[in-house]
């Protein structure tokens, strides 16, 4: 039997959701009962987002063998259960990379090495081997813009894709833009006839159109844009701006996109189960009430820097029928002018729980280190992620334990009592290149810990992304004074998680929970996390309802 491939691709602007429309994709077929699996081409000539910086590409999503990849493949993991690594992630730069290696070793025998056939068959191999491993269906995500020069080789492969295969087992489907113009009160398709045109240049006939708008498109609209696209009206699918994302399977599934592609690769399933992204979607637009979250970080001008733990904050939230508000709060703005200046806790005195997320870098450490010490001292619920478990143990140091200089050799190289530190320091062994701890690696976790508690268990597989970690020397110090470390890796070498018993909620992880979470199966750690803030929300409640009775 042949593979089987949804080709998805994006024309007038950049942005439009193509990764949540082939997320999206893949759910409904996967609730058809097929094995689906996508993957992600980028144009760019980095080899992987590792380097990038936050604020130009967004997060870094890590898989479990410790690839570095697009934000997009969070997208793919949160809505199917497609098992993703670094085969589902290529760049132009990694695909680049390989061919100069094979040329420099020879394997094309002295030809020369052109972008084809080389390099489309490189591209076209990646997309063989990631729909070799059992999938019914791949979708394949083209980054960039049809037009872009930088997407050419992909267009040109997947166009050759079609001629190899046939087209019962290729779809193509194109994300365009269907523009509300506000002063002749009407919504254009001409930006659409033209990506399609751009499309059908370079050899490609789109089978299905998404087209993106903030309103539902006319029966007119989609004859028009069917008429000058050259596809059917069926296939012209209204991809209307939703409130909650997870809405998108569900818009899709009433246009029908899933049948019409199981039409299109002549394949027959049983109909679509959706009832239960229908009830998460109805808790979404229903809640109870509300829980506020403070996220305390380096990155907050752009959103998408954090966007895993921002969804995996969402559905701790859903889980518990409440609403979620974040509150993003740069780390530099809690920074104290002094010993005794305390102003930065009214900017935080109005929340619920506190969240320090990752991040590199000394760039807003102090200010991080206060809302810590905040959330210690009035036992708000607090939540650390990798450098806000770094960063928590440096707070506690310095204010429990009075080694007020504590830090990490990262801040601060020369510092005395380096609390967080790269281990092979100690050894003497120098580093250059990649040097960080990535991927899955397994933890155990101390019986009757927070930890265990919300797992269930006490043996877990997370995945990591960081460079420096806790020093043990100091770990005497800090369990005596309070501190318990409730969670390490199996031989004890480097510890994974830290709490402080008889705080309402205080854990701090050195792994990256948010790349686990699903709407449908909310991460342990965010629902507790999450039930424990709207506990906090609940008392403060009740003391406010108090204190207002008494002044009366």
């Amino acid at each position: 039997m042949s593979a089987k491939y949804v080709f998805v691709t994006g024309g007038v602007v950049s942005s439009l959701g193509k990764g949540l429309a082939a997320a999206s994709i893949g759910c409904l077929l996967e609730s058809r009962g097929l094995r689906v699996n996508l993957m992600k081409f980028d144009p760019y000539l980095n080899v992987d987002p590792g380097t990038m910086s936050p604020f130009q590409h967004g997060e870094v999503f890590v898989t479990d063998d410790g690839a570095e990849t697009d934000l997009d493949l969070g997208h793919y993991e949160r809505f199917t259960h497609a098992p993703l690594s670094r085969d589902n992630n290529y760049t132009t730069g990694r695909i680049y990379e390989q061919i100069i290696l094979k040329e420099r070793r020879g394997d094309y025998l002295g030809k020369t090495v052109q972008v084809i056939p080389h390099v489309t068959n490189e591209i076209k191999n990646a997309m063989r081997k990631v729909a070799g491993n059992g999938a019914d269906v791949t979708i394949v995500e083209i980054g960039g813009t049809v037009g872009d020069i930088e997407s050419l080789p992909f267009l040109e492969a997947i166009r050759q894709m079609r001629q190899e295969l046939g087209r019962e087992n290729t779809v193509f489907v194109h994300l365009t833009l269907v523009p509300w113009i506000a002063a002749a009160q009407e919504l254009k398709t001409k930006p659409t006839q033209h990506s399609v045109k751009e499309l059908l240049s370079i050899g490609i006939q789109a089978d299905i159109l998404l087209c993106r708008s903030d309103r539902a498109l006319s029966r007119d609209i989609k004859q028009k844009i069917a008429a000058f696209c050259n596809v059917e009206e069926l296939a012209v699918v209204g991809a209307k701006t939703v409130p909650f994302i997870y809405e998108v399977p569900i818009g899709f599934a009433e246009e029908g996109v899933d049948s019409l592609i199981l039409k299109y690769l002549h394949k027959e399933t049983p109909e679509a189960n959706i009832a239960p992204w229908r009830e998460l979607v109805e808790r979404c637009y229903h809640p109870k009430d509300e829980v506020s979250i403070a996220i305390v970080g380096k990155y907050v001008e752009y959103e998408d820097s954090y966007k895993s733990l921002k969804e995996a904050l969402t559905h701790g939230a859903i889980s518990q029928n409440l609403k979620l508000k974040i509150h993003w709060i740069e780390a530099e703005g809690l920074e104290s002018s002094g010993p005794d200046d305390r102003s930065y806790e009214s900017q935080l005195e109005s929340f619920d729980g506190i969240l320090v997320p990752g991040g590199f870098g000394k760039r807003g450490i102090e200010g991080m280190l206060n809302a810590i010490r905040y959330a210690r001292e009035k036992n708000v619920p607090y939540f650390g992620i990798c450098l806000g478990m770094q960063t928590a143990c440096i707070e506690f140091a310095r204010n429990v334990c009075g080694l007020k200089d504590a830090n990490s050799s990262e801040f601060d190289p020369a510092t005395e009592h380096r609390i967080i530190y790269k281990l092979r320091e100690l050894l003497g062994v120098e580093e250059m290149g990649g040097t960080m701890r990535l991927g899955a690696w397994a933890c155990q976790l101390q019986p009757d810990s927070l930890a265990a508690r919300a797992y269930g268990v006490t043996e877990i597989s997370e995945r990591h992304r960081h460079r420096y970690e806790f020093n043990r020397e100091y770990e005497a110090l800090l369990t005596g004074a309070g501190l318990r470390i409730s969670g390490a890796t199996p031989d004890q070498t480097y510890v994974e998680i830290v709490e402080i018993p008889g705080h309402p909620y205080f854990l701090g992880c050195q792994f990256h929970p948010e790349f686990k979470s699903k709407p449908l199966e909310p991460h342990p750690l965010f629902r507790e996390f999450i039930v424990a803030s709207y506990k906090n929300r609940l008392t403060h409640s009740q003391i406010e309802s108090v204190a207002g009775q008494v002044v009366q």
